[in-house]
C-alpha cells in the first residue's frame, strides 16, 4: 500500500508541546479527577474502538477492520467520536453519576483548534437537568481556571443581539442577509439549519466570551443532536454550549430519553448522510436497547480537555498542548 506525506524535518522526533504544558496537563488531569471524586462520581472507562460509526452529520469516524477468531471475513471497527453512547448504557445499569476522561477520534478535523486525537472529558448527571448541569460546569471552571462568574443566554438571545434576527423565524433571505451584514461569504446550504450553523461559527463564535466563559442554552428543537426537546412557542432543546475566549468548550444535553423518539432521530440522521453522500452507520442496537430498558432522567456534558488546557496556559493552537499532534504521530 503507498502512501503520501510531507517529509519528516530532523526536528519532528521532539514533542510539539513545551515540558511546562506537559506539565500543566498533568496537574489538569489531576484536578479534574479530584473535583469528581470529592463529589462521588464514579470513574468509567468504556471501548474506544466501537461497532458503530457516529451518526451525527457534522463528524466522521476513522474506520479499521478487525480480524480473529470469529470474524475471519473481517469485522468493521470505528474509533468513537466520544463516549457518549457507552456511558448511556452504564447509566441504564444503575451506574449511578459518572465520569471519564478518555481519548476521541473525529476525521477531517485538523487546525488550530483541531487535532483528530483529543482528550475527552465527559460526565453524566441522573436527576440534573441542563440547567443544573450548566451550574456545574460552572463550578468545574471556576476551580481549574480560576474564572469567577460565567454569563448565560438562549441561543434566541445570541442571534437577535449579534445577527439580528431570530432563529426560530429564520429564513434563506434573513441568513443571507446576517452574513452579508457580517462581511462573511456565505457557502452554498441545503436548509436553514446548514445556514444557522455556518452565521454561528463564521459570525457569532468568535465574539464570544471575551471576559468570562459564557453558555448558550435552549437551541431550536431542529438541532435537537440526542437532547430533550421543551414544548412551547417556539419549542426549544434542552441542550448547551460553553464558550470562553472565542474557543468552543462543552456540548451539554437535558438527555433524551424516549427510545422510539431516539430510534427516530437516528433514522433522520442516516436518511440525511445517505442524501449527502456520507457514511451511512447501522443503527446502534445496543444503545437504544439500554434506552428501552430504561435510561435514568439526566444530563450529560463532553468538554474538551484539550482546549481547557489551551486556556489554562495561554496556548494559541492547540499543537501547544499535545506532545505529538497528527504530522508527528
Amino acid at each position: 500500500m503507498s502512501t503520501s506525506r510531507e517529509p519528516r524535518s530532523e526536528e519532528d522526533w521532539r514533542p510539539a508541546a513545551s515540558l511546562e504544558a506537559l506539565r500543566a496537563r498533568a496537574e489538569l488531569l489531576r484536578d479534574l479527577r479530584a473535583f469528581f471524586y470529592a463529589r462521588g462520581v464514579l470513574e468509567v472507562e468504556t471501548p474506544q474502538l466501537v461497532r458503530h460509526a457516529v451518526s451525527d452529520l457534522h463528524l466522521a469516524s476513522f474506520d479499521t477492520r478487525f480480524y480473529g477468531p470469529g470474524a475471519d471475513a473481517g469485522t468493521d471497527l470505528y474509533l468513537t467520536t466520544s463516549p457518549e453512547l457507552a456511558m448511556k448504557r452504564l447509566l441504564a445499569a444503575e451506574s449511578g453519576p459518572i465520569f471519564q476522561i478518555c481519548r476521541a477520534f473525529r476525521n477531517g478535523e485538523r487546525g488550530r483548534r483541531h487535532n483528530p486525537e483529543f482528550t475527552i472529558l465527559e460526565w453524566y448527571r441522573p436527576d440534573f437537568d441542563h440547567l443544573a448541569l450548566m451550574q456545574e460546569v460552572e463550578e468545574l471552571l471556576a476551580a481549574v481556571l480560576g474564572v469567577t462568574s460565567c454569563d448565560r443566554i438562549t441561543y434566541q438571545g445570541i442571534f437577535e443581539e449579534i445577527a439580528a434576527f431570530s432563529p426560530h423565524q429564520a429564513t434563506v433571505p434573513l441568513v443571507e442577509e446576517a452574513a452579508a451584514r457580517g462581511g462573511i461569504s456565505l457557502s452554498s446550504f441545503s436548509d436553514v439549519d446548514e445556514g444557522l450553523h455556518f452565521l454561528f461559527t463564521h459570525l457569532i463564535e468568535a465574539q464570544l466570551g471575551a471576559e468570562r466563559p459564557i453558555f448558550i442554552y435552549d437551541y431550536p428543537a431542529s438541532q435537537a443532536a440526542l437532547a430533550r426537546v421543551r414544548q412551547g412557542d417556539p419549542p426549544v432543546a434542552e441542550r448547551f454550549e460553553v464558550y470562553f475566549k472565542g474557543l468552543e468548550l462543552a456540548n451539554g444535553f437535558h438527555e433524551l430519553v424516549d427510545a422510539a423518539e431516539q430510534r427516530k432521530r437516528f433514522e433522520d440522521d442516516r436518511a440525511n448522510r445517505k442524501r449527502m453522500g456520507l457514511q451511512v452507520p447501522d443503527l446502534d442496537d445496543a444503545f437504544l436497547d439500554a434506552l428501552a430498558a430504561g435510561l435514568p432522567k439526566c444530563a450529560g456534558v463532553a468538554l474538551g480537555v484539550d482546549r481547557l488546557l489551551m486556556l489554562k496556559i495561554g496556548a494559541a493552537t492547540i499543537d501547544e498542548v499535545l506532545a505529538f499532534p497528527l504530522e508527528r504521530a
